[in-house]
């Protein structure tokens, strides 16, 4: 699966990471600093979710493992914790905003809207305190100010889906800012209208 979000472009490098919830007391991590065309399953972290000692692995889990074992936490239901750099929701995570979901948006699966875990150094005990104080029982997306994304998927399947949804839900908030301004350069206003109409469509048959 990490080749699947990389391939679409939701990770890059090394970063983005997932965590899977594995029982009721241990999570897989992806490995911290690994290029994802090169994970294998011995890479792979297992923690405690209580703890985070980790379990198995050859290599370190995630620096954002903190996140991942807080998402799991506060949503006992869901398997999969994903954070991604997907480009456009990425982008909007610059304006330091909360987002909406499109209309129609199932809130039982995707929350109320887009949360927002204001900026904090990415790997660090503050990011972490951060994510911790932002979480809310409703929201299982959030935007990380000038960083990224995280969810929390019923599956790691379903995940792609609430990725992508995200990405539409940004290029829909991103459009509606881009339309509402004046004095912009007509040519790069046109250009980034078209990317970001590409992006609204392709939600929402998800």
């Amino acid at each position: 699966m990490c080749r699947v979000f990389a391939d679409k472009g939701y990770f890059a490098g090394t970063g983005g990471n997932i965590g899977v919830r594995l029982d009721e007391t241990r999570f897989a991590v992806t490995p911290s600093a690994t290029d994802y065309y090169t994970i294998t399953a011995v890479d792979v972290a297992v923690l405690r979710l209580d703890t985070l000692e980790q379990l198995e692995g050859t290599k370190p889990a995630s620096v954002e493992q903190g996140l991942h074992s807080r998402m799991l936490n506060l949503h006992p239901t869901r398997l999969a914790s994903v954070h991604t750099h997907q480009p456009i929701a990425s982008a909007a995570s610059l304006l330091h905003e909360v987002l909406p979901w499109p209309p129609n948006t199932d809130s039982r699966l995707f929350g109320e809207y887009i949360g927002l875990v204001p900026y904090k150094p990415s790997g660090t005990r503050m990011l972490a305190n951060a994510f911790s104080k932002a979480l809310r029982p409703n929201l299982f997306a959030y935007l990380m100010a000038s960083h990224g994304v995280i969810c929390a998927s019923p599956t790691l399947d379903a995940a792609t889906g609430m990725i992508a949804k995200i990405e539409a839900a940004a290029a829909c908030y991103l459009k509606n800012l881009i339309s509402t301004r004046r004095g912009s350069d007509d040519h790069v206003v046109k250009l980034a209208l078209n990317c970001l109409n590409a992006a609204c469509k392709e939600d929402i048959n998800a």
